[in-house]
This record gives C-alpha cells, sequence and structure tokens, in this order.
C-alpha cells in the first residue's frame, strides 16, 4: 500500500531495494504459493529488502509478489503515532472479520500515483508465521486492518482496484498507463 508521508529513513534496515513490479504485469495476478520450512532460509533474507524497498518507495505495506516472489509473505508499518511498528507476516490469513464495513482512500505501490476509495471490513483478525515459522494472531482495526487486507489480497492475485466498479477501474487503469507512457517518452528524449 501507498502512503504520501515517508517514514524516517533510519527507520530502514540497510537492505539491498528490489523492484517494484507495476501494473500489468502478470505476476501481480498470481497466487503465492504457502512458504514452507524450506523457503525459511529465503523468507529471513526477503524480509529486511522488502522493508527497505517499501520505506524508499514510501509505503506502509509491500507483498512479495509485488518484488516478483510468488511466496506469502507481507510486510507492513502504518507507524502510528509516527512510531515505526514494521510487521513481517508469513502465510497470513484472514481468520475473523467484522460485518462492520469502513471505506479507506488506497493507493499501491504496484499502481503508483493512483488512490481510490475501497470499502472493507473495519475490524480483522490475522493468523500468521513470524519469520522464524511461530505461529501468531494480530488483531486490527483503522489503517492496520485496512493495511492488512491490502497487502493479503495482492497474495491472492487481488489489486484494490477490483473493488471498483468497472467504469472506476477503467478510468484509473488508463490513466496510470497513460502517465507510465508519458514517464517513458521523457526518459528517451534524454
Amino acid at each position: 500500500m501507498s502512503v504520501t508521508q515517508a517514514i524516517p529513513e533510519t527507520t530502514a534496515p540497510a537492505a539491498p531495494l528490489l523492484p517494484i513490479l507495476v501494473v500489468p504485469d502478470p505476476v501481480l495476478r498470481k497466487h503465492a504459493r504457502a512458504v514452507t520450512p524450506a523457503d525459511y532460509d529465503e523468507v529471513r533474507a526477503l524480509i529486511p529488502s522488502m522493508f527497505a524497498t517499501m520505506y524508499a518507495a514510501p509505503g506502509i505495506g509491500l507483498a512479495a509478489p509485488q518484488v516478483g516472489r510468488l511466496l506469502r509473505v507481507i510486510v507492513v508499518d502504518v507507524a502510528p503515532d509516527k512510531v515505526p511498528a514494521p510487521l513481517a507476516l508469513v502465510n497470513p490469513e484472514v481468520i475473523a472479520a467484522s460485518e462492520d464495513k469502513c471505506s479507506r482512500e488506497e493507493g499501491c505501490l504496484s499502481l503508483p500515483d493512483q488512490y481510490a476509495e475501497v470499502v472493507r471490513p473495519s475490524w480483522v483478525k490475522v493468523r500468521y508465521q513470524d519469520e522464524n515459522g511461530a505461529k501468531q494472531e494480530v488483531e486490527a482495526d483503522g489503517l492496520l486492518a485496512t493495511c492488512l487486507q491490502h497487502e493479503i489480497d495482492h497474495l491472492n492475485g487481488v489489486q484494490f482496484v477490483d473493488y471498483l466498479s468497472p467504469l472506476k477501474r477503467n478510468i484509473l487503469l488508463r490513466k496510470l498507463a497513460k502517465e507510465l507512457k508519458d514517464q517513458k517518452e521523457r526518459r528517451g528524449r534524454k
């Protein structure tokens, strides 16, 4: 998920940045596979780079498919009260959600500079494993609940624009395509 206010660079781990895939890259529509015990060395190496990439973007959430890895791994940091609160979730799944809904403007690092109101459950309970395989649960509301749902959607090939009407989705995707084309043409002239 994207954010307009950057988290201070001092919170970003010193790890290599990864390229973020942009719509319509087909990897973004694929289902990520579950992380197995054999994957944990790769996951422990991937997580610091995912955090560094997310902070540099700047964003508040990033899913492994967005950086070309089809593994069920997400990182989030909604920095409540501007205090970093990084959270890495392996094999996350929503196990409970409120019937109450809320609408929040969402953006996405894979759809740069595109935003729209999305309606989601206002509270969720997520079961996951940490980077060492230990089972965990987190309950979230507000921005964290939205961010967790947004990033878990990425693991299933779902983008926030899929929640929009076909008309709104097409307008947003055409706008993105035009902006990306214009950027490419500007780079070509240099």
